[in-house]
């Protein structure tokens, strides 16, 4: 039996326990669709499933930010930074929400395009910086290994969720230019223009401690700072191109149903 048939079979078995209808797979291309069929359909199924666990990955990514020691030894992150700051430094926390949201909200038939926009780009972005960071950047010292490993597998499958979402989302012009909005924000905030005493994005192992007058501060001009804020950069641009050639090819599926 081919890949394929033993994932419908699977799929099918999942279906026993968790049925209902799932949006029809349409035909897009790979570069915007490349989980298969099979496999986007179980996600689908297990929505409720997936929900509760990025509600618990949630409220886990809100510990780590306020309850693990930093390089700093003050504390958690959020514990050293002002109150107005916080909604823009758990950043992993929030697209886990989004996703845990967009999942309901189309489960409970909501319309919510700009949610599933939101939701999107947060797994793509968060789910390919983080591994990126911790294994080209901090590496394994100075963090449990469990930890470490759990950081990298987690954002990965936060990664393969973002491509769940095409199957009931419009991806309208208007939703990819709230995320584009918020990302595009958060990149600014975060490496280039700090609005509040920060810094905003997750503190980088990779960033030695130097001593400042307004105490010891993570060194912003090493490398690493800058590989991190780059690779940041382009993967909101890359979530914008692929939102919007979602939209394309399923206007253009659509279109060429319609004249067959």
């Amino acid at each position: 039996m081919s890949g394929a048939g033993i994932g419908r079979r699977m799929e099918q078995v999942v279906a026993r326990w968790w049925g209902g209808r799932v949006p029809d797979s349409e035909r897009v291309p790979r570069y915007v669709a490349p989980l298969p069929a099979w496999l986007e359909d179980i996600g689908l199924r297990l929505a409720w499933p997936i929900v509760a666990v990025n509600l618990v990955g949630t409220v886990f990514g809100f510990w780590y930010y306020a309850g693990q020691p930093t390089t700093l030894a003050v504390g958690g992150q959020l514990d050293a930074a002002p109150i107005p700051a916080w909604p823009l430094i758990p950043d992993s926390p929030v697209a886990t929400l989004f996703i845990a949201l967009s999942l309901a909200a189309w489960r409970l038939d909501l319309d919510a395009d700009w949610l599933h926009a939101l939701a999107f780009f947060g797994c793509i972005k968060l789910g390919l910086w983080t591994p990126y960071v911790q294994l080209a950047l901090n590496g394994p010292g100075g963090i449990e290994l469990w930890l470490y490993v759990f950081l990298i597998v987690s954002h990965l499958a936060m990664a393969l969720e973002a491509f769940l979402i095409h199957r009931y989302a419009r991806f309208a012009v208007r939703s990819v230019a709230v995320a584009v909005a918020w990302y595009a924000f958060n990149d600014v905030v975060d490496y280039f223009w700090p609005v509040l005493d920060g810094p905003h994005h997750t503190w980088l192992r990779a960033e030695p401690l130097v001593t400042t007058a307004a105490g010891v501060a993570p060194d912003h001009t090493v490398p690493a700072h800058d590989f991190a804020a780059a690779w940041a950069v382009l993967l909101t641009v890359l979530a914008t191109f692929l939102a919007l050639a979602t939209r394309v090819e399923k206007l253009r599926t659509r279109l060429d149903d319609r004249e067959a």
